[in-house]
């Protein structure tokens, strides 16, 4: 299993070397090669582990007795792997179709080597997060992620991409320093830079490793007050905005606090006071957000802020000892990718075909295109968490785990009823929306329409297909 893991993380990073040495007219097929291969390399990995349920951490590379990097195969770092490189080759191929001339909102003739050369690094860059086994891991990663963001964000050129870009570099990397500081605490209490090194600390030396790790997963997962540069990130290329929200980049942060909380055993329930307060504040604020939205994709970009919240509240409330809780943030990590990722690339075949994103300028979309219409019905459903869609699978363990704590303690009650009322006008506001673009007759930008390409069809397909099974995917993994 350790072979597979390695080559989730090394073949994308080696295709993206090569992709720097061929001519231009190979490197879409190339790129998409590449992803194939870590794919299955993920696939085959879980394919193993479900067999034999065979948890592990191997160390990599030590020097002097100190390990620097190793990876972990457990049923969280499997699981997320896999939908890190799955929509990686499914971004590549998506990619494919949408990064031409053709494109009525971004006609792209230059730069489509450094696009996928950074695209690959950043899938094998996030594969090489998820198994870390070390906090050095963590951190050499965790900067590889925001060096590959900082680039595609920018990819376009002009000052507000440039622009863009220098606020999620800057953003990101001042919250890694908490992370710096984590792992240098724990490296001078222990002796070791293991993730699992945690577990060995005081309570006191706890609160001090998590306040660290929160304020890293907080910058990188755009929650409150770190969050700004992900609505401005909206500039970058649309399979990029939709890599950056479903499997790469905000990830990073709910994975590490997941992380670094599965294997830190007990954690002080101050930081779990914390995270649920923080997490319920960026929900609601994530909301309040979508009200003023006409562009589609900076909707989508405060739903996201939203819809992570959810999960790092799960972490938080795991930490009050409910493994549902836990159990539901893994789940929402997994489904959640699959629906935003959806709903992403909905945005950007509409935008392709119809050369606008404006909310207010697309009706009639299943009338035109049944494809991009029923993407679109598909992924709102499973965001907003209406049965059989995936959504509601992980949001339903994530609540039900929260007014079971709430019996004991008022102040996750108080917060669970608010998370309550923050879905229900989630819903109603997206559903809002979805009747406006998706049903009645073509507005005047939908019915002239071009056709989507087939790489963009056969990528909302696959994924209108994982936005109904993802959840039991899960499932099989965590029984």
């Amino acid at each position: 299993m350790v072979w597979y893991a390695l080559g989730s993380i090394l073949l994308p990073v080696l295709g993206s070397a090569l992709i720097l040495f061929i001519p231009e007219r190979h490197v879409k097929k190339v790129s998409q090669f590449f992803s194939f291969l870590a794919f299955i390399c993920g696939l085959l990995l879980l394919i193993t582990f479900a067999t034999t349920s065979n948890s592990f951490t191997q160390d990599l590379l030590t020097i002097s007795g100190i390990n620097l990097f190793g990876v972990t195969i457990d049923t969280l770092s499997v699981l997320v792997n896999f939908m890190v490189v799955f929509i990686g080759w499914l971004i590549c191929t998506y990619s494919a179709g949408y990064m031409n001339a053709g494109n009525r909102e971004h006609p792209v003739k230059e730069g489509i080597p450094r696009f996928y050369a950074f695209m690959l690094l950043f899938i094998g860059s996030m594969s090489g997060l998820v198994f870390s086994s070390t906090l050095l891991g963590l951190l050499f990663f965790f900067e590889m992620t925001g060096l590959c963001s900082w680039n595609l964000i920018g990819f376009y050129g002009d000052q507000k991409s440039r622009r863009s870009a220098l606020w999620a570099i800057i953003l990101t990397h001042f919250a890694s320093l908490g992370l710096y500081v984590a792992a240098a605490y724990v490296f001078i209490s222990t002796g070791s830079f293991s993730v699992a090194a945690l577990s060995k600390l005081t309570e006191t030396g706890k609160i001090v490793a998590f306040i660290g790790i929160l304020i890293a997963s907080w910058g990188k997962s755009a929650q409150l007050p770190l969050h700004p540069w992900l609505p401005r990130a909206m500039v970058a290329p649309t399979p990029v905005s939709a890599y950056l929200h479903a499997a790469s980049m905000v990830k990073v942060g709910v994975y590490i606090f997941a992380r670094t909380v599965l294997e830190a055993g007990s954690v002080p329930q101050v930081i779990g006071e914390i995270g649920v307060i923080m997490a319920v504040v960026t929900m609601v604020y994530g909301f309040v957000m979508y009200f003023p939205q006409d562009d589609m994709k900076k909707l989508l970009a405060y739903s996201t802020i939203a819809q992570l919240s959810y999960i790092f509240l799960a972490v938080s409330l795991s930490i009050y000892g409910s493994k549902m809780a836990f159990d539901g943030a893994v789940a929402h990590i997994f489904n959640h990718a699959f629906a935003k990722g959806l709903f992403f690339l909905v945005a950007g075949a509409l935008a392709y075909t119809t050369g606008t994103r404006r909310l207010s300028m697309l009706k009639g979309i299943l009338k035109k295109t049944p494809v991009i219409g029923l993407g679109y019905i598909a992924a709102a459903m499973a965001i907003t968490g209406v049965p059989p869609f995936n959504g509601f699978f992980s949001k339903f363990m994530i609540i039900l785990a929260g007014f079971e704590i709430g019996i004991h303690h008022p102040l996750v009650l108080v917060l669970m009823i608010v998370t309550m009322i923050e879905s229900v006008g989630s819903f109603i506001w997206i559903l809002k929306w979805m009747g406006v673009n998706v049903l009645g007759a073509p507005s005047d930008a939908v019915a002239n329409a071009a056709a989507p390409p087939l790489p963009i069809k056969f990528v909302l397909s696959v994924l209108i297909i994982m936005t109904l099974i993802s959840q039991y995917i899960v499932f099989l993994l965590l029984s």
